[in-house]
């Protein structure tokens, strides 16, 4: 450990980066659950093919606009939540996350977005509790676990 007492850390922001087979059902999936909104990159695309760093054959389109392949991202729409980034990988997810969203909802809404969360194509997996506090552990459409409090 370093000691930073006469030093002046900078604040990052951050995102969150998840690995994933399809990032633009990730996206809306968690755009949705989050109320999020699902960023549009349309733009990016074109600018890119145009000053020639990508072709057409490069981009997908998705809802009838220019996308990327590998990833896409969603974000809070005020700004005050992380950024959530969906990268594809080759591989299948095999094992249990080793970073997990905790939504913490209040007890008397947990019922209700855990059902919101089925409905929206989430598996409920099990329920824990430690003490006073309960939760919800459920998967994403792609497996991911995420705890609702």
């Amino acid at each position: 450990m370093t000691d930073s007492s006469n030093t002046t850390a900078a604040v990052p922001t951050f995102q969150v980066a998840i690995d994933c087979a399809d990032p633009h059902l990730l996206a809306r999936f968690w755009a949705e659950a989050l109320a999020y909104t699902v960023e549009d990159h349309h733009d990016e695309v074109l600018k890119m093919i145009e000053f020639g760093f990508a072709t057409r054959e490069d981009a997908v389109e998705m809802d009838g606009r220019l996308s990327w392949p590998t990833a896409a991202a969603c974000a809070d729409p005020h700004g005050v939540r992380p950024r959530l980034l969906f990268q594809h990988v080759p591989e299948a997810k095999t094992v249990k996350n080793r970073l997990h969203l905790d939504l913490r909802f209040g007890a008397e809404a947990h019922d209700r977005e855990v059902a919101r969360f089925e409905a929206l194509g989430a598996r409920r997996l099990w329920d824990g509790q430690q003490g006073p506090h309960h939760w919800t552990t459920m998967a994403d459409p792609e497996g991911n676990e995420f705890c609702v409090a």
